[in-house]
């Protein structure tokens, strides 16, 4: 791995570390931050070619696809109701707009895991 690799690995733990810093206002901040911080240990030890990454990724995407499905229902009311803006305050008012965020919140965790979950794979099938 290189120097530059993990850079970027070590940049993007830090960036789900801060979105876990920004929970505090959430109507559930302890889930949402041990949620955040554990996607960014993912990234840690991704950089440090510790192998649980690769299951601690699998385990966090089944969690990010179970409540993306949950919540979906919250998204096609959203939608519904001419899909009002998701940014306008930092205390979301209306519910749909707080499930909103927390689905793209999980869909981005979710990609992030998958790339983890095809690097691993990819770096096995390498060697």
């Amino acid at each position: 791995m290189s120097k530059s690799q993990k850079i970027i690995y070590f940049v993007i733990s830090g960036l789900f570390f801060l979105f876990a810093i920004v929970q505090w206002n959430d109507p559930d901040p302890l889930i949402w931050i041990l949620f955040y911080d554990v996607m960014s240990l993912i990234y840690i030890l991704l950089a440090i070619k510790n192998k649980f990454a690769f299951h601690l990724a699998i385990v966090m995407s089944i969690i990010c696809l179970v409540s993306m499905a949950v919540i979906l229902p919250e998204i096609f009311q959203w939608m519904k109701d001419g899909m009002p803006s998701i940014v306008q305050s930092m205390k979301a008012e209306i519910p749909t707009i707080e499930y909103t965020r927390e689905f793209l919140g999980l869909f981005l965790s979710l990609l992030a895991c998958v790339w983890v979950i095809r690097k691993h794979k990819t770096t096995i099938t390498n060697n």
